[in-house]
């Protein structure tokens, strides 16, 4: 089973195409959303986060304080870094049960925001860009979340660059609003399953 990873920066349409691949048949590990469910299901990392960041990180109830969290990580690399030194390889663990569970599939997606950034793509076979003009993008991601262009702009900055992501990739998917983007879609379904098959 080969493993796919995608990613694109901000408003580029990751989840666009990944929902494509799903039409397909092809299963989806949603990164970010692993994310979210490992930080109150993953015993391992919970004691972690309690460790580093003090118990008020969760509530009574087991769910966890993101206002807290997010105070003490939003404008600090350094707790950022530390917070993500846990949270990966939670994530890790997560994305190998996936597999286990889809043994049977000729490959799965792992889609990720940050899929160069945390290293991730290298337990990957093959990684797939999405790129999109930054003008296309700030202006989707103002409407998708009625937020400012400073904030797009300010998320934006915290990634590596289109450019920089563009070098790393094997496999480009190009989503600017006038090529259509199933017919690629479709063309790299094909190549991973004739690269599975061999």
């Amino acid at each position: 089973m080969l493993k796919i990873g995608l990613t694109g920066n901000i408003g580029s349409g990751k989840t666009t195409v990944a929902q494509v691949f799903e039409l397909l048949g092809i299963p989806v590990f949603y990164a970010d959303d692993e994310a979210k469910k490992v930080m109150v299901t993953d015993q391992v990392l919970i004691e972690g986060i309690k460790q580093t960041f003090g118990e008020e990180a969760y509530f009574n109830d087991g769910s966890l304080n993101r206002k807290y969290i997010s105070g003490i990580v939003f404008n600090n690399k350094a707790e950022l870094e530390k917070l993500n030194a846990l949270v990966h390889p939670a994530v890790f663990r997560a994305f190998d049960s996936f597999d286990q569970l889809h043994k049977e599939a000729p490959y799965v997606i792992r889609e990720a925001a940050i899929l160069f950034e945390s290293g991730s793509y290298k337990m990957c076979d093959r990684a797939i860009m999405i790129t999109a003009p930054l003008e296309t993008r700030i202006v989707r991601v103002m409407e998708r979340d009625g937020i400012s262009r400073a904030d797009v702009e300010s998320r934006e900055a915290r990634q590596l660059s289109q450019d920089e992501k563009l070098k790393l990739a094997n496999d480009v998917i190009i989503n600017d609003g006038k090529q259509l983007v199933i017919p690629q879609v479709i063309a790299l379904h094909e190549l991973y399953l004739s690269l599975a098959h061999h």
